[in-house]
């Protein structure tokens, strides 16, 4: 696992109204970047056929060879799981204004999303799917699992509290004041998935070269307010 810790921001600032606690408010953020160690690639079967008994059973055949190879291969059967199945019907453009549209034909769409929790193994997923059938292949995301996420969250946080901390002593002296405790913290925090959409499938009759997939960082960012009373 790379951890990297990235630039942190914060703001402070004090209030001292009468009758009520002398305070400051600061605001602290961190970032650390960290190596996804998970991966989910969605991959799909579009097949079209006048009769759509005849377009399911098309694609039901294909897609059960794909999962069929994908098992084989070491992937668990419970890391594939159907997320989308669609029957579109696909309709003709009749050359006349006004002549009624008829369906032509009858687009299936299967769409299965395989969960990998070795990132090094998706250009392996990619290829063996096309290889059995997969001809649509719409996104790959990686992300953290949630050992890493929590690591990278408790750096994250821990950064933001150090800078937020230091703003406010900053503050507090240059006013004169000395902080005496900490009244109240918020916290927010989170991450994106790095995200390929619409990448594009490998023509497994064209090249035996193995898909390169390169998963980049994922950076975790933490925010914390923190009101600090002072006398």
């Amino acid at each position: 696992m790379v951890l990297i810790a990235a630039v942190l921001i914060g703001t402070a600032s004090a209030s001292f109204l009468g009758g009520e606690d002398h305070e400051i408010h600061a605001t602290g953020t961190g970032s650390v970047i960290g190596t996804p160690d998970r991966a989910q690639i969605s991959l799909a079967i579009v097949t079209q056929n006048p009769d759509v008994r005849i377009a399911q059973q098309d694609n039901a055949a294909r897609m059960g060879q794909v999962i069929d190879a994908l098992v084989a291969a070491g992937i668990p059967r419970d890391a594939l799981k159907t997320t989308s199945y669609t029957i579109y019907p696909v309709y003709d453009y009749p050359d006349k204004s006004g002549s009624e549209q008829k369906i032509q034909s009858y687009r299936v769409t299967n769409t299965v999303t395989v969960t990998l929790n070795d990132v090094s193994r998706v250009g392996d997923v990619i290829d063996i799917g096309v290889a059995n059938g997969i001809n649509t292949a719409s996104s790959i995301q990686f992300m953290l699992s949630d050992e890493q996420a929590q690591v990278l969250r408790t750096e994250a946080l821990k950064e933001a509290v150090t800078r937020a901390g230091a703003d406010a002593q900053t503050v507090a002296s240059a006013l004169g004041v000395s902080i005496s405790a900490v009244k109240t913290v918020d916290i927010s925090m989170g991450y994106s998935p790095v995200l390929y959409e619409n990448y594009a499938a490998v023509d497994m009759k064209t090249t035996s070269a193995p898909t390169p997939i390169q998963p980049g960082d994922v950076t975790v960012t933490a925010t914390v307010t923190v009101t600090y009373l002072i006398r």
